[in-house]
């Protein structure tokens, strides 16, 4: 009698089959949300200012990969829930089990699609969404050239190389209540306030934004003479923006705008430079340290004259203060933020495998209505892991805890949740 090796090919094809189905109904749920909120918002500002539509969908497709790059875990989790939902409660699995097939059969196409789907969101999130980005920031940076009304909003800070304008309300070209920070010709610091402007229709004079000022009050602060300012009021002033100055801030991309080798380039350099920072610290400390015990030592020999004691008062205090600058830590907030953009990088495209891991004893459990109830408890897992990134995010901003423990703790923390579950359905 001949023995067949038992083949298992149709059953990963319906639970991937399965999956994908849930996971497309998953991810057109979120990419709508995020879709909503993020992109159709800056859409409609940008058109109430007369930019063409092309432009405006041009913006939005370089903005897609961000939007793909969120949507793709949560998705993974949500659809991971509703299929593994939906085969328990048409007692699928438990035909499955009763013809022989183990759990582990089961789970094998799931973790084999998650593994794809982390690989597939770290290219995206790594490769896409810096390219998006950067062509964004292209396209905006010749949208202002030849829209500058666009860079000016209502009631709107704006920093530039040089200068700060707030604007008020912003009606019918219109702007009220303008405050401009700059300095001036000699290098004094200088105060614009004006009751109204507008943008320059006359203005003819490539690569500048004209505003046309009125009631205008000006007030100067001399640096040279400390306490000296002038003062004084127009009636018109016409102030000029150079655009390079509005686009200056674009040109240099931040690490979410970065692959993840650009950014871990990036953090070496702040590394080595943070690590010099600490040696020259420790050098000085180290030298004054000497100075204080060479001059404590010289007054401890002459205790009995009073001056020597008043002066051995002010060098306890010294050495005091030497002990509490050598215990003192130095701190780099700017390497500290770009660990944590490096590591999230990381966490967020591999949280497809624990979101799974999560989802399939959950999904086990699930007797009724497997796609709705999948679907609700995939939302509440979804709003805790992201809390708990953003709790994580925070932490690693005010404190020196390791930017890698706390971006990667949401993602330890479903998987071993995750593991707890699948043990004990095994043992069922």
């Amino acid at each position: 009698m001949k023995n067949y090796k038992r083949s298992y090919k149709t059953i990963y094809f319906f639970i991937a089959k399965e999956f994908f189905i849930s996971f497309l109904v998953a991810f057109s749920f979120f990419f709508f949300i995020f879709f909503v909120n993020q992109l159709l918002l800056m859409a409609g500002e940008i058109l109430e200012k007369n930019v063409s539509f092309t432009i405006v969908v041009k913006l939005i497709i370089f903005s897609l990969p961000a939007i793909v790059a969120i949507a793709f875990p949560f998705a993974t989790l949500v659809g991971a829930l509703m299929a593994v939902g939906k085969l328990s409660s048409d007692n699928e699995i438990l035909a499955m089990e009763c013809s022989g097939i183990s759990l582990k059969r089961i789970f094998l196409p799931l973790v084999s699609i998650g593994v794809f789907f982390s690989i597939f969101s770290f290219i995206v999130n790594d490769y896409f969404l810096p390219l998006g980005s950067l062509q964004f920031t292209r396209l905006y940076k010749e949208l202002i050239y030849s829209n500058p009304e666009l860079e000016l909003e209502s009631n709107s800070i704006k920093h530039y190389q040089d200068s700060t304008i707030i604007t008020g309300d912003i009606s019918n070209g219109i702007i009220d209540n303008i405050i401009i920070i700059d300095r001036s010709v000699e290098n004094d610091k200088r105060v614009i306030l004006a009751q109204s402007g507008n943008f320059r229709s006359d203005a003819k004079e490539e690569g500048v934004i004209s505003l046309n000022l009125s009631e205008v009050f000006t007030h100067v602060i001399e640096t040279n003479a400390k306490g000296n300012f002038s003062y004084s009021r127009a009636g018109r002033m016409i102030y000029n923006i150079l655009l390079k100055d509005i686009t200056v801030s674009l040109k240099n991309p931040g690490p979410r705008e970065m692959s993840s080798r650009d950014v871990y380039t990036v953090i070496r350099e702040k590394q080595i430079d943070f690590n010099a920072r600490i040696v020259q610290q420790k050098n000085q400390v180290g030298l004054a340290r000497y100075k204080l015990l060479s001059s404590y030592q010289e007054i401890t020999d002459h205790l009995e004259d009073d001056s020597f004691s008043s002066k051995k008062e002010i060098l306890d205090r010294n050495l005091e203060k030497y002990i509490r600058e050598r215990d003192k830590k130095l701190e780099d907030k700017s390497l500290q933020i770009w660990k944590l953009e490096f590591y999230q990088k990381m966490s967020i495209p591999f949280s497809c495998l624990p979101f799974i891991l999560l989802a399939f004893p959950l999904g086990l459990f699930t007797k009724r209505s497997g796609k709705s109830v999948g679907f609700g408890i995939g939302l509440l897992i979804t709003v805790i892991y992201w809390v708990m990134l953003i709790g994580g995010r925070t932490i690693g901003i005010r404190t020196a805890v390791s930017p890698g423990l706390v971006m990667w703790l949401p993602n330890i923390f479903i998987f071993l949740i995750g593991l707890i579950l699948l043990f004990r359905r095994v043992r069922q």
